[in-house]
């Protein structure tokens, strides 16, 4: 099937997008998480706050090993996090119904700059402090009677969107 060994993943070429996790409850989430990271071949997955780190039974349940080949780092604060992602050149993107948020079908992937996706709590989304210190919010639309997806479900629609346009153009 063409897959990856974890040496391989870690050597290969990686998107240049930070996934950042801003106080996700669910271990199962986080698996869920990283192992879209793993497929999407994203560079690094923060952790914040009540983020949940590996080892864990719980994460690895959804994660399948995908905590083994991505890269991984924990912040008990998600606005240091951002501040080092800041000062290492990535854009912040929160990734939250905002107003004057960016639909994400009219966001451009600019090949020439780094970008941390900050993805939020299952209840309560991106914490308002860090929507504030972000550069841009994006916006997945919806036309049903919710307003939102599953937090591990709106990473991979997002993922995928950015990855696209990176690896394939427009």
């Amino acid at each position: 099937m063409g897959r990856k060994t974890v040496l391989e993943f870690k050597q290969s070429e990686k998107t240049p997008i930070v996934v950042v996790l801003d106080n996700i409850r669910s271990l199962n989430n986080v698996g869920s998480v990283f192992r879209t990271c793993d497929a999407m071949l994203i560079d690094k997955l923060v952790l914040c706050g009540i983020t949940a780190c590996p080892p864990s039974q719980e994460i690895h349940k959804t994660a399948l090993g995908a905590e083994d080949s991505v890269d991984w780092i924990y912040y008990d604060d998600t606005l240091k996090a951002l501040a080092e992602l800041r000062q290492q050149g990535y854009v912040i993107c929160s990734i939250e119904q905002a107003h004057g948020s960016v639909m994400l079908q009219e966001f451009h992937f600019d090949k020439d700059k780094k970008y941390a996706i900050v993805m939020g709590n299952e209840v309560k989304g991106v914490q308002q402090e860090v929507v504030d210190a972000s550069d841009l919010c994006i916006e997945i639309p919806q036309y049903g009677t919710k307003h939102s997806f599953n937090v591990s479900v709106t990473t991979g629609i997002v993922l995928w969107e950015m990855f696209r346009q990176w690896k394939f153009g427009e």
